[in-house]
């Protein structure tokens, strides 16, 4: 298990797991493949493309927190009750901070970075954006 693919139109972003600081988010992520949502800017949190209604997942808090790498992907996990992110995933293109803690389970490709930035400024400034999540081959 590497990563997975985010597909936007005709772009297209690779992410590395971080199997050893989140293997529980990284597995039950990874089961889930493919699916398809559609991704929107965040309000408050920085340069964050985001989604409420992402895969939910009844797993552990691991690996959690509000401060985040640009590249990083987070998984709000459905427990604990109480946490403002519960269902949300968010995957940050550049400087941000959380509303609450989520779990950090991923991190893009360092090549991949502009493809990534290019898409979260294309959402930032035109709206929504479909998406599809793959297994990376």
């Amino acid at each position: 298990m590497e990563g997975f693919i985010i597909k936007v139109g005709a772009e297209s972003v690779r992410f590395a797991y971080y199997e050893q600081e989140a293997p529980v988010t990284c597995h039950a992520f990874d089961r889930l493949l493919p699916f398809r949502l559609t991704l929107m800017h965040a309000r408050v949190s920085g340069q964050e493309i985001w989604t409420d209604q992402s895969p939910k997942l009844d797993i552990i808090q691991e690996n959690s927190s509000v401060f985040t790498m640009p590249g990083e992907v987070v998984l709000g996990p459905m427990k604990p009750v109480r946490s403002k992110t519960r269902n949300a995933m968010g995957i940050y293109y550049g400087e941000g901070k959380g509303l609450d803690g989520c779990n950090i389970f991923a991190r893009a490709v360092a090549d991949d970075m502009d493809t990534l930035k290019m898409i979260g400024e294309k959402i930032w400034k035109g709206g929504v954006l479909a998406a599809v999540f793959e297994r990376m081959p």
